[in-house]
């Protein structure tokens, strides 16, 4: 079985990595797009990141801008980096090897070992030019798995998420290519929440690892903390852990639209789940199994702090 995933790499995608790592997939390669930075800011998160957590796998640098629309990035919640810390950051590193995400994934479509799953975590800017460039190979992968959408509202604005916001032609480049969509959205990851018990579980773990994990946790628990909420929903690594453990969410088969226009409505993801009012096109997750999924996240953060 293949497994891609696709990343901006802000903290969740970090930690969402760390739960397919620790599972019993093996990750044959990633694929970086801007989102929560810039592209620049991406890369030294992935290279930084591939250091301190000792990843083998290959990582590719995929698109820099949306497909139509000017960058939106998420750093005026995330900082700079993309990535908040109560202390320490991730360590500076080599930079990653030159690789084109485009030809990477061709390569990872072509090579005839099935069945291809991809589990995406921002904007599908990169899926969306494979589909565009190369729809003969985009149709041969077998789940894209999207950490994206609101199926009532949005964080990013009113209406949208934040993934969905920031490239919503995209979104709707995959979902007219019949591409095989599985949309977790705000609404189920809300119900996944990482606390401030959690930072101390990690950070009760000796060593310098441990320490850096439970900074950037903290850092992300901090944003709810700071907005008067108790807890954190724990984004990328809720659907990560759907996408290692499919049993503990119900999908549903629905109608998925990109909006594409207005001022307030921009970047929503309409969901119809009437089959007598449209024809259906993907599926979303409808409920889960909140304590299941903490499990999963968290015994994959405690076992990485503690090698």
């Amino acid at each position: 079985m293949g497994i891609w995933i696709d990343t901006d790499m802000g903290f969740d995608d970090i930690a969402a990595i760390l739960v397919v790592a620790h599972s019993e997939l093996a990750i044959d390669g990633v694929s970086l797009v801007s989102g929560n930075a810039p592209l620049s800011h991406v890369q030294a998160n992935a290279a930084s990141a591939a250091a301190v957590f000792g990843w083998t796998f290959p990582i590719h640098t995929g698109r820099e801008l949306p497909v139509l629309c000017k960058l939106e990035t998420a750093q005026s919640i995330l900082g700079q980096t993309g990535i908040p810390t109560t202390g320490r950051s991730l360590p500076p590193a080599d930079p990653l090897p030159v690789s084109d995400a485009f030809a990477a994934l061709c390569d990872w479509l072509s090579d005839g070992k099935g069945p291809k799953r991809i589990l995406a975590l921002g904007p599908l800017t990169n899926i969306a030019a494979l589909a565009l460039a190369r729809p003969d190979l985009a149709a041969r992968i077998d789940e894209l798995t999207w950490m994206g959408g609101g199926v009532t509202s949005g964080n990013h604005t009113a209406s949208a998420e934040f993934n969905a916001f920031a490239d919503p032609e995209a979104l709707a480049i995959v979902l007219a290519h019949e591409l095989p969509l599985r949309m977790i959205d705000l609404d189920i990851c809300r119900k996944v929440l990482a606390w401030p018990e959690d930072v101390a579980r990690i950070r009760g773990i000796d060593g310098e690892k441990a320490q850096l994990l439970a900074d950037l946790l903290e850092g992300y628990v901090n944003i709810a903390i700071s907005r008067g909420r108790p807890a954190m929903a724990i984004y990328d690594p809720t659907a990560a852990a759907i996408f290692v453990e499919p049993k503990i969410a119900t999908l549903r088969h629905a109608r998925i639209d990109a909006e594409l226009q207005g001022q307030h409505t921009r970047g929503r993801t309409v969901v119809e789940t009437r089959a007598s009012h449209a024809q259906f096109n993907a599926h979303f997750a409808a409920e889960i199994d909140a304590e299941e999924a903490r499990r999963i996240i968290f015994d994959a953060l405690l076992r990485e702090a503690g090698r």
